[in-house]
């Protein structure tokens, strides 16, 4: 094996000759994946003018120097462009949008959030969801104000995706 398993980080061979290229390789690419961060959602094109240290996701359909590279991590370094292959479970901050991008199943997840529930300060505030409930109805006495409190509740928890439809 010339590389780690997960990153491709490319190891030191015993005797070899200009080992730093080697090293510096690895940590060019740690450098890119490490709290990882790009400028901005997938893009097909590389930049014009990107600053030493930028890193962007390339679409799915990349031209020039990115073609053929895609859903691939683009960092660009003193050395010009260094291209990354993701792998499942990948995280990284997408600084215009301030959301995160996970990539999972062959593809970047923008601003998506999955989780079996929400905690807050140790007090669990959104869970699974609920059943479906039924609208109000029927009665001896009918409030039609406090029906159509109880039908916004119901059409926000349903909207939001808290209950079933």
């Amino acid at each position: 094996m010339s590389g780690t398993a997960r990153l491709g980080l490319p190891f030191l061979s015993a005797g070899q000759a200009q080992k730093e290229l080697t090293h510096n390789e690895a940590l060019q690419t740690l450098d890119a994946l490490i709290a990882g961060a790009v400028e901005e959602p997938p893009r097909a094109d590389p930049p014009t003018a990107p600053g030493v240290g930028a890193c962007y996701i390339v679409g799915s359909a990349p031209t020039g120097e990115w073609a053929g590279k895609p859903q691939y991590l683009a960092g660009f370094t003193s050395a010009g462009w260094r291209l990354l292959p993701p792998v499942d479970g990948m995280t990284v901050f997408v600084r215009s949008e301030a959301v995160s991008a996970v990539y999972r199943e062959g593809a970047w997840e923008l601003g998506q959030v999955r989780a079996s529930s929400v905690l807050i300060g140790g007090q669990q505030v959104v869970g699974s969801r609920a059943a479906a409930i039924g609208s109000a109805s029927g009665g001896a006495t009918v409030d039609s104000e406090a029906r159509a409190v109880l039908d916004q509740i119901l059409g926000a928890l349903r909207q939001h995706g808290l209950i079933d439809p």
